[in-house]
């Protein structure tokens, strides 16, 4: 055993040797960008190439930026609209493709291919939908004889528009994931909970809730990152109106960069975007993945 001993330290150094090449790769890809955006987040960079090391100074003007408050909140709003919506959609459609067994297939590809159409096709499309005069929604209201309405002209309706948009575009990738949780729930707890006269409510609260939790505590955090960093739809179908109503951080931060080319503040930006959903990931974590 004292002869294997080098022998495996061998060949964990040769190992090491083969993968470093990829590993600096990665490395330097994954980190180097963070790192880069760190420090030009400390300077006054600009398009021209010219820079000044101002240290915390972008981030002490956020503070007094009333537009990037104002960015955030519409981000904040949005996206307590758009996460439940889509994970109860997701959660709900998962549940009625568990329990149904003829055409399983085909209607999981059928809710599956919205994910896979490009966002902006899907933004143009629902821009479409949603408009005033000949859209198919208002067409639908007014055959109905029900008077037409704004849905991305009104500041009230302007955000639970885009996030329905959303939410029937990506719903179909968090349905995947549950449902293969609520495939790997052993049938025999819920049976013995069945003869022990459980109903369907008492059933999903007691069991498959508590038994899906690892499960959608991952689904509920990659749909909030996905409503934080929420551009597409916002700059397809609104262009961040009326007034600003559909102005997220993504796009405060798009134009601070692309478009006035502060670059040190557009850094800014995205960092506090990455701490808000840390945060925002670790207060899931707290309240639902706590005993995972």
């Amino acid at each position: 055993m004292r002869k294997i001993a080098p022998l495996r330290r061998h060949d964990a150094r040769a190992g090491l040797l083969f993968v470093a090449p990829m590993l600096l790769l990665f490395l330097m890809f994954r980190f180097g960008p963070v790192l880069g955006a760190g420090f030009l987040s400390l300077t006054d960079y600009r398009l021209s190439g010219e820079w000044e090391f101002i240290g915390a100074e972008n981030y002490s003007r956020l503070i007094d930026d009333d537009l990037f408050w104002e960015s955030l909140g519409v981000t904040t709003l949005y996206t307590a609209v758009y996460v439940p919506l889509t994970v109860g959609l997701a959660l709900g459609t998962a549940m009625l493709l568990h329990r149904t067994i003829w055409l399983r297939g085909f209607f999981r590809g059928v809710f599956f291919l919205p994910y896979v159409t490009s966002i902006v096709l899907a933004a143009v499309v629902w821009k479409w939908i949603y408009e005033v005069e000949d859209g198919l929604l208002n067409s639908a209201l007014g055959a109905l004889s029900l008077g037409s309405v704004d849905f991305l002209g009104s500041d009230s309706l302007v955000l639970p528009s885009i996030a329905a948009t959303s939410a029937w575009k990506g719903f179909g990738y968090s349905m995947l994931i549950l449902l293969a949780g609520l495939q790997s729930i052993p049938k025999a707890v819920t049976e013995a909970a069945t003869i022990d006269g459980a109903g369907g409510w008492q059933r999903f609260r007691h069991i498959t809730l508590p038994m899906l939790r690892p499960v959608l505590f991952f689904v509920l955090v990659i749909e909030a990152i996905q409503a934080f960093q929420v551009f597409d739809q916002m700059y397809v179908m609104t262009a961040g109106g009326p007034v600003r109503s559909s102005y997220s951080l993504v796009y405060f931060l798009y134009d601070t960069g692309f478009k006035y080319f502060d670059f040190g503040y557009a850094s800014a930006l995205g960092l506090v975007l990455f701490v808000v959903v840390l945060v925002f990931s670790l207060i899931q974590r707290w309240l639902i993945g706590r005993d995972d």
